[in-house]
């Protein structure tokens, strides 16, 4: 069975089944400890890293980076010896939005961890997949992506502490308190690099953000996908929301937080979140519609988020099995652009199911 067969047949399998092994709860009051928490967390059921940013070449031209590590384990033989089991496996996406080419530029990696071809260590942040990779070195994270239509070679520096997300890392996906992950964000993070579009190399620096998040449970049955963005603020702060979306439209649960310029942070709940569409761009390629335009509201702050292009979808049948809007967005509040950050999209092409 090859890689994709393999993937497309473990994707499709019930829900049950699946979930035949056990995974560890995720608690809260749970201490996140660094820098062993910057690891995999092989135990649990499915785990991300999430890399996003503003990039400009040296001649002010901006494009938005995505680089995306994912662990999943999916319980089906973990007892059995062979080193053949697939008792993890590894994904990863790439995607370079540029203006100038009018639709994303995007790749994809699948695997089996193990025999030296991928892996995530449990110490830190080492994750790779063939030649893709993502490794933090003390205050600083670089990625190596290698496609046939782009290349990446970037190192995000940190110049903010950790962000943790929730309560103190436990991040509540929904009413119930099992419905959670740990998750943690680093903003601000200072990027500078090399990008290489064809023959075509050009050097980058600008602004990113990066998510780590690991949970043993699947999405509730009352949500079908979720709507998350990352703002990098002018002024230094940060701004994280998400709302994890109903069949109808509405928000089964919601969330944010918010680091402010002089480093209060502040937690917001559902009640306090709104996500509006205020523009939506239907895909030529799958139909899909998405709010590529939101205004966002979180408590008192308010910000309209506006597409760096409209077409940012990502394909990723290959690897995770679903097709989604992953965007670079302009923060434009009362007129003036107040930031930069990504806007993710899942469930609007079919219900999302982790």
């Amino acid at each position: 069975m090859d890689r994709r067969s393999f993937l497309s047949a473990w994707l499709s399998l019930p829900a049950g089944l699946a979930a035949a092994s056990p995974y560890p709860a995720v608690r809260r009051g749970t201490p996140l400890r660094f820098p062993r928490d910057h690891g995999a967390h092989s135990e649990f059921r499915t785990e991300w890293w999430y890399v996003t940013g503003w990039v400009h070449d040296t001649e002010g031209r901006e494009m938005g980076v995505q680089v995306t590590f994912f662990r999943n384990r999916p319980g089906l033989q973990d007892a059995n010896p062979s080193n053949f089991a697939p008792r993890q496996l590894l994904f990863a996406h790439a995607a370079l939005a540029d203006p100038r080419h009018g639709t994303l530029l995007h790749d994809q990696r699948a695997a089996r961890a193990g025999f030296g071809l991928a892996q995530s260590s449990e110490g830190d942040t080492a994750v790779f997949i063939d030649d893709w990779s993502l490794r933090r070195r003390g205050d600083s994270y670089v990625a190596r992506i290698d496609s046939q239509e782009f290349e990446l070679e970037l190192e995000f520096v940190a110049g903010q502490p950790i962000l943790l997300q929730g309560d103190q890392g436990w991040s509540q996906k929904g009413p119930e308190p099992a419905q959670a992950s740990y998750y943690y964000s680093r903003p601000q993070l200072a990027v500078s690099g090399i990008v290489r579009v064809g023959a075509e190399t050009g050097t980058v620096s600008g602004t990113a953000w990066l998510d780590h998040e690991w949970s043993s449970e699947i999405m509730a049955d009352a949500a079908v996908g979720w709507d998350w963005v990352g703002i990098n603020l002018a002024d230094g702060g940060a701004l994280m929301a998400f709302r994890m979306r109903t069949h109808q439209g509405g928000a089964h649960w919601a969330a944010a937080t918010m680091r402010e310029a002089s480093g209060r942070v502040r937690t917001f709940g559902p009640s306090a979140i709104e996500f509006a569409s205020v523009r939506r761009w239907r895909s030529p390629r799958t139909g899909a519609e998405y709010p590529v335009s939101v205004r966002v509201r979180v408590g008192e702050f308010r910000v309209d988020l506006t597409p760096l292009m409209d077409d940012q979808e990502l394909d990723a049948r290959a690897s995770t099995g679903t097709i989604y809007w992953e965007g670079a967005v302009r923060a434009v509040r009362d007129g003036q652009q107040v930031g930069t950050g990504y806007l993710e999209l899942t469930g609007y092409w079919r219900p999302l199911r982790l």
